[in-house]
């Protein structure tokens, strides 16, 4: 049982009392994308929220949670008790006999002891939902922690990335301009320079003093400024960003998007506009229909789609995420931008897989991590999460020194994952052993401050799951890692 059976469990009982999406969450508090992601499994539901849904629905608790976790009560209790958690629990032989006895009371159980799994797990976003002060009627209240980056986040999932307007601008803008496959980014500043009365004057000049300004365009005045100092690849996404925040400003698309998302930061509209904007870039650079066709013949191949569309490996990993048009849709993969000290600057997840919030370190043993060892060649892993899910991740280090130093330069690891079952159909994943196996298994954590794992040697800090209990006479080969019954049994 796992957030995914809650959520389809919730949808379908929803559907069968003819409740609409919007009105149930109205009722229960909170916005219909968000209970869109709930019901689609992307997001945990807490147990308070829960019980207002089954009460809006007038669904019995407890027969929804048995519902949720039925199945062969012995089934039920091996998948409970090999939890790394639920194994804290030291149960008797007589307990573990008197639970196989009560197929229903098992079955209850263990959809509450996940169900209290995935309330934890949203501590790192939310642990409670909070009314505001004085709160507009019918607002929805807001997680601790939901910052403007979450705000984005959740809006190009509840999209699922994919934005037909955008992807039909762009390959008439293409049309107009006569793009191949492959063009320089002459091609676009002719195309910027020559468009009937929206022409921009475009000048490309040297840094002038420390600025790192690299791009500044002025509408009133039809001037764009772009530093000197670009890539050609990074030239060419400039110029599109430009071309798509004139579209959004002559359509008004990200205005009535944003109104739909009823976003609750006065920063959140404008940094739709710049993904919006940033998605046609990808779109004008790597068109649909021909990146898709070259992504499925390459097997998700990145370095080779990036030479074949003469592009950037981390915005065609981007661009990867946006294949979500109906009966051409790709792999569900999930992306993160990473850097060496381990801060997340991008992230998305179409997979399923759960980022840490802002603020709480990540787990080191992440391909995204990883690849920093090696950084010349694509580190690879069937990553294993505590709740048993397992990812098939790949990633690889960009850098871009500066005056030869990558200290002075950039330099991040770009990370893209599925999960699995989809691994088959990536063609780093040919030669690895297969995931079933230990051997072929990373066992990896979100953070460390709500990891389950009661035995990894590289814990940072204690988790909040465990009590801190500390014995001076015992210690574990990682100090953070938490004491349970059974290690006081197995003293050495």
């Amino acid at each position: 049982m796992d957030t995914r059976l809650i959520g389809q469990r919730l949808r379908e009982m929803r559907l069968e009392r003819g409740v609409r999406q919007a009105d149930l969450a109205r009722t229960i508090g909170i916005s219909a994308a968000y209970l869109n992601l709930i019901e689609k499994g992307r997001r945990a539901v807490q147990l308070p929220l829960l019980l207002r849904a089954l009460e809006a629905l007038e669904v019995d608790a407890e027969a929804f949670m048995a519902a949720v976790g039925s199945g062969h009560p012995a089934d039920v209790l091996a998948r409970l008790l090999d939890d790394p958690l639920a194994r804290t629990l030291d149960l008797e032989a007589s307990e573990l006999a008197a639970l196989r006895s009560e197929p229903r009371l098992a079955s209850t159980i263990a959809a509450l002891f996940h169900l209290y799994k995935n309330t934890r797990a949203q501590l790192d976003r939310a642990l409670s939902r909070l009314e505001s002060e004085s709160p507009a009627a019918g607002a929805s209240p807001v997680p601790l922690g939901y910052a403007p980056g979450d705000e984005v986040t959740d809006f190009l999932e509840s999209h699922r990335n994919y934005f037909p307007e955008l992807e039909e601008a762009a390959a008439e803008i293409r049309r107009d301009a006569g793009l191949p496959r492959r063009f320089v980014s002459d091609q676009l500043i002719q195309f910027l320079r020559k468009r009937k009365r929206k022409g921009l004057e475009v000048i490309i000049e040297p840094p002038r003093g420390p600025s790192s300004v690299v791009r500044s365009l002025d509408p009133e005045r039809r001037r764009l400024h772009l530093s000197a100092s670009l890539s050609e690849p990074a030239l060419k996404f400039q110029l599109g960003h430009v071309l798509g925040l004139m579209l959004l400003d002559q359509t008004k698309l990200h205005e009535r998007l944003v109104e739909r998302a009823a976003p609750r930061h006065a920063e959140t509209p404008r940094l739709i506009k710049i993904h919006l904007a940033n998605y046609f870039a990808g779109a004008v650079l790597l068109p649909y229909d021909d990146f898709f066709a070259e992504v499925e013949r390459t097997r998700y191949d990145v370095e080779k789609v990036a030479a074949s569309f003469e592009s950037s490996y981390e915005a065609v990993a981007h661009r990867m995420c946006n294949l979500g048009a109906p009966g051409r849709s790709g792999v569900p993969l999930h992306f993160l931008r990473v850097d060496v000290a381990g801060n997340i600057s991008k992230r998305y997840s179409a997979s399923g897989l759960r980022f840490p919030a802002h603020g709480h370190g990540t787990c080191p043993k992440w391909a995204a991590h990883a690849a920093f060892v090696t950084p010349a060649v694509i580190t690879r892993q069937y990553s294993r999460m505590p709740d048993g899910e397992t990812y098939f991740c790949f990633a690889k280090v960009i850098s871009d020194p500066s005056a030869g130093s990558l200290v002075r330069g950039t330099l991040y690891s770009i990370g893209l994952g599925t999960r699995a079952e989809y691994a088959p159909r990536l063609a780093y994943a040919d030669d690895l052993p297969p995931p079933e196996t230990d051997r072929g298994q990373v066992h990896t954590g979100i953070s460390c401050r709500f990891c389950e794992r009661t035995d990894c040697n590289q814990r940072a800090a204690p988790s909040y799951r465990f009590a801190f209990a500390i014995d001076e006479y015992v210690k574990k080969d990682n100090f953070f890692s938490p004491l349970t019954t059974g290690d006081q049994k197995t003293k050495p």
